[in-house]
């Protein structure tokens, strides 16, 4: 190596060494010569001609050439033409040039630095491939959807089975369960995250099971026969039942599709309420349950572990000692709980976040739709954008069930409860909530304002994007021979699927729209403006196509707009203390 080559060796900083690589665009060490070298050229030689030819005169072996000034730093590029001999004065004996001390400062910290960033990333990337081993999963079929949308509304069936498994949990529960579902709540997240609505669903209520298909171990597939008039709770557990037949069940009671569930046994309560330092919770007079083991002062408590999976067992210290008033009190926990997890004090904390991972992952039991942690953190995002004055916990309305001499059981009550379900089912919020723009509220307000047609005048396309089959011959049926809409037409499938059923006009058959929309009940949200089409004369029809939302000919589709007047609420952000 020449002097030249040694001098720039011998001064290179080891922070210089990261050099970027333009192939890979990540940052590589270079740790000697002999590796790639950059494309940019180095610093011209200094010697002049003259001193050169001293140089090829001098001594051979011996080198004659000049050392760098003491005060120039080395590496950048000098210009053409400028000559590099040293300045006048004395010469000093070789030294190494000196290197801003901050500048080396920020060079070994970028180095550091950039290990830092690799090991973290190392071991983020490790980690969570460990927390995803921990989730447990089960294939529960088409009961569940196969993967997770953040642009739509979601519904999420949380169940609290009483299976005993773990390590402590030897004295709960019955120890012959096979683990039934125990608490169900069906959690419903609006499309636009302005609110969500957490909707338990009693262990007791008598619903009818139906058939369920399940995987068996082996692979194979196994149909299990539907129950009637039973325990909701059997849905799980009961003859073999996964989650996949809670999740048909509740859409068979309620019209209300779950999308996805999680499952969590004793262990969950204890776990996540340690991750978290324990939850707040309050009781309106002093607790102690010999059955449960739950003794709590007057007023608010701190709980966790076994003393919060005993405050949520507990059925002999609230209101009328019942499943119905327990719930209650776990509606109450949860939404302590929320907030506890969203706290500033669990987010912030490194050792509060990793124990909550650690403890919810290995908590649940989920369907294979949600079942890689990186997709659970994405639900778990779009929960965290619901403020939580707008998480409102409900309960299905029901009434004593009439066949029982001594009331055990419920049953829906089919006066409120239908109401309850549809506000879910179309995405209607439980409390208020900043919904469209006035202006906008007052157009859409304005499409059922103005002149009506004659019945007999409406010419209509009837298609089915979504009802049950036969609804758009027995909508058509309907208008011809109820209403006297007798220029209508049933043209079959729409080749779309809609959640709510639509009806599109053009200008000059608002007339007609708005008296359609007066035989339907159908809400001016669902008129479209804008275009129709040509019937089978070649004459403009306005198009109708029924959703989802169909509830068949003659039945109104209007959502209500606000829940009843007489059912339980409570909402996520208030303290509630438990009576």
């Amino acid at each position: 190596m020449d002097a030249q080559g040694r001098g720039r060796a011998d001064n290179i900083d080891p922070a210089d060494q990261w050099v970027l690589n333009p192939d890979t665009g990540e940052y590589e060490l270079r740790l000697s010569s002999s590796g790639p070298q950059s494309s940019v050229p180095g610093p011209r030689r200094s010697a002049s001609r003259s001193s050169a030819g001293r140089a090829r005169s001098a001594t051979p072996g011996r080198d004659t050439r000049q050392s760098p000034a003491p005060d120039l730093v080395p590496g950048p590029r000098r210009r053409r033409g400028v000559p590099d001999e040293p300045p006048p004065g004395r010469r000093r004996g070789r030294t190494k040039p000196k290197k801003s001390r901050t500048k080396k400062i920020v060079l070994w910290t970028g180095g550091s630095m950039a290990f830092v960033l690799v090991a973290v990333t190392a071991a983020g990337y490790l980690y969570l491939k460990h927390l995803e081993g921990n989730v447990q999963t089960t294939d529960v079929g088409d009961a569940a959807k196969s993967g997770f949308s953040k642009d739509d509304a979601f519904n999420l069936l949380i169940i609290g089975t009483d299976k005993r498994t773990g390590a402590g949990n030897e004295g709960y529960g019955d120890k012959n369960s096979v683990g039934h579902a125990d608490t169900n709540i069906l959690l419903h997240v609006s499309k636009d995250r302005t609110n969500a609505t957490a909707l338990s669903i009693p262990r007791d209520l008598i619903v009818d099971v139906p058939d369920c298909e399940t995987k068996q171990s082996d692979g194979s597939k196994k149909v299990i026969q539907g129950t009637q008039n039973v325990r909701f709770n059997t849905s799980l557990g009961q003859f073999g039942r996964d989650p996949g037949c809670t999740m048909r069940t509740v859409k068979a009671v309620t019209g209300i599709v779950p999308d996805h569930f999680m499952m969590a046994d004793f262990n969950a309560v204890k776990t996540l309420t340690s991750a978290v330092d324990g939850v707040t919770v309050c009781v309106g007079k002093a607790v102690n349950d010999p059955d449960s083991h739950l003794k709590l002062p007057k007023g608010e408590s701190t709980i966790e572990g076994e003393q919060a999976l005993a405050f949520l067992r507990t059925r002999h210290s609230f209101g009328n000692q019942g499943d119905l008033d327990r719930i209650k009190v776990q509606q109450q926990f949860l939404g302590a709980l929320s907030r506890k997890m969203t706290s500033s004090d669990t987010l912030t904390n490194p050792k509060k976040l990793l124990d909550l991972a650690e403890a919810a992952t290995k908590a649940l039991t989920v369907d294979i739709g949600i079942g890689k942690v990186s997709t659970l953190k994405d639900v778990a995002l779009e929960l965290k954008k619901v403020p939580p004055k707008n998480i409102t916990f409900t309960t299905v309305p029901v009434i004593d069930n009439p066949a029982e001499k001594v009331h055990a059981t419920v049953v829906v009550n089919q006066t409120t409860a239908p109401q309850v379900f549809d506000m879910i089912k179309n995405d209607v919020s439980f409390t208020a909530v900043k919904q469209e723009k006035k202006k906008e509220k007052a157009a859409v307000a304005a499409r059922l304002k103005g002149s009506r047609s004659a019945a007999s005048d409406i010419r209509v396309d009837i298609y089915n994007g979504g009802a049950l089959s036969g609804a758009a011959q027995e909508t058509l049926s309907w208008l011809q021979n109820t209403e006297g809409v007798t220029k209508s037409s049933q043209l079959g499938n729409a080749g779309k699927t809609l959640s709510k059923t639509t009806l599109e006009y053009s200008p000059d058959q608002a007339d007609q729209a708005r008296k359609l929309a007066d035989l339907m009940g159908l809400p001016a949200a669902q008129m479209k403006p804008g275009k129709s089409e040509k019937n089978s004369q070649g004459l403009p029809a306005i198009v109708l196509t029924l959703g989802k939302d169909f509830k068949g000919a003659g039945k109104p589709l209007t959502t209500p707009s606000k829940a009843p007047e007489n059912i339980q609420k409570a909402t996520a952000d208030k303290q509630v203390c438990s009576t």
